[in-house]
Parts: C-alpha cells; structure tokens; sequence
C-alpha cells in the first residue's frame, strides 16, 4: 500500500504541477501563451504530418488485422467472465465518451467551412460538396475509432486478463518489463493524464461556447465569458452529481439519455432536410471515403500547396486531438468492456460510432449547405451559432435549437462524468472505483481549467488549448505505438499457447487450456 500511494502522489502531483503552470501561464499572458503553443502546434504539424499520417494508418491497420486474426477470439477478461453492461448501453457509452460534443459542434460548420474551402476543388462547386462530405467522413470515420480501440484493447486486456493495475504503463510490460514499476511508468502516466486534463478541458470549453451562442442566438444573452462561466457552474453541478452516483447509474442513464435526444433531433432533421439529397450524397460519399481510404490515409499532399494548408488545418489538426483524447476515451470504454471478445470489441467500436457519424454529417452537413444556400448569411456565422442559424430556417426551428441545447448540455456533463472517473483510475493506481471524493477534485479542477482558458481570452484560450491539445498528443503517439507493439506481443504468445486457429475445431479441442490459468508473460 505504502508502495502505491508514493507512486499516485509522483502522478498526481507531476500532471498538477504541469497542468497547473500552463494555466496560470495562459491566465496571466493569454497572447504569448497562445503564440507560443500556436508555434510549436504548428511545427509538430508541419514537421511530423507524415508521422501522424503513418501512425493513424498503421493503428487501423492493426484493428482490422485483430477481427481477422484468432487473436479475436481472446477474451476480455477470464473465461467465465460476462459483460456488465447491455449491448445497447454499451454502445451508447461508448460513442458518447467518444464523440460527443464535436458532433453537435462540428456536425453542419465542418461540411459547410469544406464547401466554401475545399481541400482541391473549386469553392462552392459540385466537386466542393462531394469533398465537403468525403473529408468530414476521414476525420471522424475509423482512424479516431482505431486509436480508442487500440489504447481500450491494451487497457482491457492487461487488466482483466492479466491482472494489471488499470494504469496505461502496465500496458507496456510485455515491452518494457518492469520498468513500468518504476520511473519509466510514472512518466508514461503523467503523459495520460495530462493529455486526458487537456483534451478534456478543451472540449469542456467547446460545449460552453456552444451552448452560449445557442442562448444568445435564441435569447439574446450577451455572448462572453462571465455568461460562459455560468453555464460551466451550473453544468458542473450537474456532473458531479452524476459523478457522485456511480458509473453504471449516472453515465449509463445519461449516455442511454445522449442517444434519445441524437436520434430525435437527427430523425426530426432527417425529414425536415433535403431528405433525398441527404441519401444521395450519404450513399455517394461515404462510396466515395471508402474508395480512397487507403490513399488518403496517407496522403500528406506535398505537391499541392491548397491541400497541404488544408490537411494542416483539418486533418492533421485532428489526428493531434484524438491522439490526446485516446488516453480518457480508452480508459473509459476499457472498463465499461468487460467480458466482450477482441473481435466483437472491435467491429463495434470500428463499427457502430462510424455509421452513426457517416449519418449524421450527411444530414446535418447537407441540410446545412442547402439552408446556406438559399440563405448566404449561415455561411458568415461563427461554429457555435450556426447550426441554430439553420435551424431557425427550418420548420420547428426553435424546438430543434432546444433540443440540441439540451443535448449539447448531456453530452457536456457526460464527457466530463467519464473524464473524471477515467482521472480518477489514473491517478489512483489503477482502481476500478475510485473514490468520489477524488471524482469530485478532478471534476472540480477541469471545470475551472476550462473556465480559466475562456478568461484567459476567449476563443484565443481556446485556440491556445487546441493546440496544446497536439502538442500533447506527439510524445504519446509513441506509447501508442508501444501499447500497439505490447498487445500483439502478448496476446500472440497467449493464441500460441492456447492452439487457437481461424478454424472453429481447433479452440473447441483447446477449450480446456482456456479455462486453465493465462499464460504468464
């Protein structure tokens, strides 16, 4: 015991301290911190694109392996193990962990801000359009699902089936050994935990925006950081409440609470919409995702100066906030995986939130052009008060901007339920039930982290968290790559061990083996 709480405080203390300095630092000289994070954000971009590039294909590439491979059929978790949540709540939690609020946020601005400035095609042409919806697809179809499925997998498989501590650099020992025990270990946490810390504060920061520029969009509230700030409190409120609850009574309510509204407000919109162009450029583009998959997986267009300043902006910039979010969305969607097969584990995770995004842009995106259209206004909106400007043009406008308020607001308070439990197993050695004590300082802490970044300048804090955002995300790419390496290594050994084929008969001969003791590393 005395040996895990010196390891916690070295953590927990290290991530704070960091966490901490880049705050106030941001709070004190919001522009030079802005500048500088701007700088370094933008030279990893540039510098490593290729890098990011290459990691993002090869992760998927691994993913799509695991399905095929008798890998696939390891489970999870022990023989006897069964899963803890249902089917449908599994994948409602794990979607809204995943995604949330970037889907309300970028939804229709992203399809829209692709058609006025495409990556090769002429603005506002036929050609802009089909881009618009091909590349919403790339940044939010199987590459950031790759990654959380990746650091899940190593997270699920060591704990539950090895017995490791729920901690990320136990997901290594089949690499690094028992340097995971020691300083090593402590670094690769601290990683965790700090890109966790600013990809959830960064997204926190984003729901405010949103919901403030929906109710000053409808009400007329003025638009800053004081009204920001309020709406951050009061939705704090509400999460640590849910926090306080317990994982299967407040996330799984409030995730199950995220699909009905999704589905309403994207069925209401669905009709209401250009329906039949909607099926059209859906059916069209994501035709059209699939096809060049492989290519745009790896193109760094350094030939094409438009496309480059384009993937700098877009592709690149999100393959950098995935990677940050991978550790928080990992965590969580590991230990709600209890019990699940690798292969049933990754054709729903690779699966299901894919789909729903491929519709999603499709009709949120194309109902968005055609308003713009008609209405060249939407068009010069900023992000968070666009979708209530399209919204306001179309039948029952006001009961969707409410909906989509309430909506923003669920997945805000989801988010940062799971962040908190997914800090508090980082910071707590692992524990699958943390206290909620610590729950509540972690959520407490990125309520204000969010708040402290808007007051440090609005959408310049923002933007500066953006980018720390990446910047966090570069040195632990290479953890993912490791825990990449790990997983193959030790779950290869384990099919080894166990005889396990593509052939059904050979795991039934082996079936005993598998209700013996794991193979040890």
């Amino acid at each position: 015991m005395e040996h895990r709480e010196k390891k916690f405080s070295k953590v927990f203390i290290y991530a704070a301290a960091i966490v901490g300095i880049l705050v106030i630092f941001g709070a004190v000289t919001p522009k030079a911190f802005g500048s500088i994070t701007g700088d370094i954000s933008t030279w990893v971009s540039k510098t490593f694109g290729w890098y990011y590039m290459v990691v993002y294909a090869l992760v998927l590439a691994f993913c799509i392996f695991l399905i095929f491979s008798p890998i696939g059929k390891l489970k999870l978790g022990k023989p006897t193990d069964k899963p803890e949540f249902k089917t449908v709540s599994w994948l409602a939690m794990l979607f809204s962990a995943g995604m949330g609020i970037g889907l309300v946020f970028y939804g229709a601005s992203e399809p829209i801000s692709h058609y006025l400035s495409p990556p090769t095609a002429k603005p506002e042409s036929k050609s802009a359009m089909a881009e618009a919806f091909k590349y919403s697809f790339l940044d939010y179809g199987f590459h950031p699902w790759a990654v959380y499925c990746l650091v899940a997998l190593g997270l699920a498989y060591s704990q539950f089936r090895k017995g490791e501590n729920g901690l990320i650099s136990r997901t290594l020992r089949p690499v690094l050994g028992n340097k995971v025990d020691g300083t090593t270990g402590v670094i690769v946490d601290v990683l965790a935990v700090f890109a966790t810390i600013i990809g959830v504060a960064m997204s926190l920061g984003v729901g405010a925006v949103q919901i403030n520029g929906g109710l000053s969009y409808l009400f007329g509230l003025p638009k800053n950081v004081v009204v920001q700030g309020i709406i951050i409190a009061v939705v704090t409120v509400l999460f640590l409440y849910s926090a306080w609850s317990g994982l299967s009574k407040g996330i799984q309510y409030l995730s199950n609470l995220n699909m009905i509204l999704a589905g309403l407000l994207l069925l209401v919109l669905f009709i209401v919409g250009p329906t039949v162009l909607i099926l059209n450029m859906m059916t069209s583009g994501f035709g059209d995702y699939l096809s060049t998959l492989i290519y745009d997986s790896l193109d760094v267009a350094p030939l094409n100066k438009q496309k480059s300043d384009w993937l700098q902006t877009w592709t690149i910039y999100y393959w950098g906030w995935w990677m940050s979010w991978s550790p928080f969305v990992g965590t969580f969607i590991a230990r709600i995986s209890k019990g699940r097969s690798i292969r049933e584990f990754v054709i729903a995770v690779l699966g299901v939130p894919v789909i729903i995004s491929v519709i999603w842009f499709s009709t949120f995106g194309m109902t968005g052009i055609s308003v713009g259209q008609h209405h060249k206004g939407i068009f010069k909106m900023p992000p968070e008060t666009q979708l209530f400007g399209i919204f306001n043009e179309l039948p029952f406008g006001t009961i969707l901007s409410i909906i989509a308020l309430a909506l923003i607001a669920s997945f805000f308070i989801t988010s940062a339920d799971s962040a908190t439990y997914v800090l508090g197993m980082q910071t707590a050695f692992g524990t699958l039930n943390p206290s909620g004590f610590v729950k509540i300082v972690w959520g407490i802490s990125l309520a204000a982290i969010a708040y402290v970044l808007l007051l440090a300048g609005g959408d310049t804090g923002l933007a500066a968290m953006q980018s720390a955002a990446i910047i966090s995300a570069f040195p632990f790419s290479f953890v993912v790559i490791l825990m990449m390496i790990s997983l193959f290594k030790d779950a290869n050994a384990e099919r080894k061990y166990l005889g396990l084929s593509l052939q059904p008969h050979k795991q039934n001969i082996n079936s005993t083996k598998e209700q013996q003791s794991h193979i040890p590393r």
